[in-house]
């Protein structure tokens, strides 16, 4: 990570976003990182966005496939491809084996749904999560992902489209929480032409974010520029000088 880079981003975020929170980065490796605590292996179920609030909270945290205590953050990180039995019941109407989380109309429009994903790359890596402010030369990360209010992310947003000719340059799709932080975020980052993505739209998931917070995750290469915007860009106008009142 350029340090530089790092206290540059700092600062402009302090003079154009006040106190709002700053984002959090993520990467993947095969080594373990110095300052970065292992998350405890699990047999039971447990939610990545939960233990996320962990790192929202100052701790760096690394996750395995033994770590992550969810059949679908496994999945949306490439731990596996597999998903658990009688998926497109559980994610639509349910079955006399379960009750359906009915975010699908029908099994059959869920089994379009998969059968139109990618797949993620497999890998047995660690992926390491780091608050900005405890990011080091020796970090390399790959996404920063930003958990917002409206009034923050109508200033991401509007950023992320600056330099775009397109009118999306933010994607919302729809996907569990960890899959809108990590697994989309990572097909845009390979993309001819990188977006943000906007998300923690899952309800499954947004209990354990604040009630009017969801996420932004844009990859490095895409926000790098969107730093390098932020001096010529609506922040200075007087127009985001009303918004910044209400960040105060």
């Amino acid at each position: 990570m350029n340090i530089s880079f790092k206290e540059k981003f700092r600062q402009l975020w302090k003079q154009y976003f006040k106190n709002a929170e700053l984002p959090i980065a993520y990467y993947f490796t095969d080594e373990e990182v110095p300052g970065v605590k292992k998350a405890v292996p699990t047999q039971k179920w447990n939610c990545l966005i939960c233990e996320l609030s962990k790192v929202r909270n100052g701790e760096s945290l690394s996750f395995n496939l033994e770590s992550l205590g969810c059949t679908g953050a496994r999945r949306y990180l490439g731990y596996t491809d597999k998903l658990r039995p009688g998926f497109e019941y559980f994610l639509s109407c349910g079955n006399e084996k379960m009750e359906g989380e009915r975010y699908k109309q029908s099994p059959e429009l869920v089994e379009a749904l998969l059968k139109n994903q990618r797949k993620m790359p497999a890998h047995i890596k660690n992926i390491v999560f780091r608050p900005w402010d405890q990011l080091t030369e020796t970090d390399n990360p790959e996404m920063v992902v930003f958990f917002a209010k409206a009034d923050v992310l109508a200033g991401l947003f509007t950023l992320a489209n600056y330099d775009q000719e397109e009118p999306d340059g933010v994607f919302a799709p729809f996907s569990a929480g960890c899959g809108s932080i990590v697994y989309f975020p990572y097909f845009e980052s390979i993309s001819k032409r990188p977006r943000a993505v906007l998300g923690m739209f899952d309800i499954s998931a947004r209990p354990y974010v604040p009630a009017d917070t969801l996420s932004f995750t844009i990859p490095m290469i895409k926000f790098e520029k969107m730093v390098d915007f932020m001096d010529e860009s609506f922040l200075i106008t007087n127009s985001w000088k009303n918004i910044m009142k209400r960040l105060d």
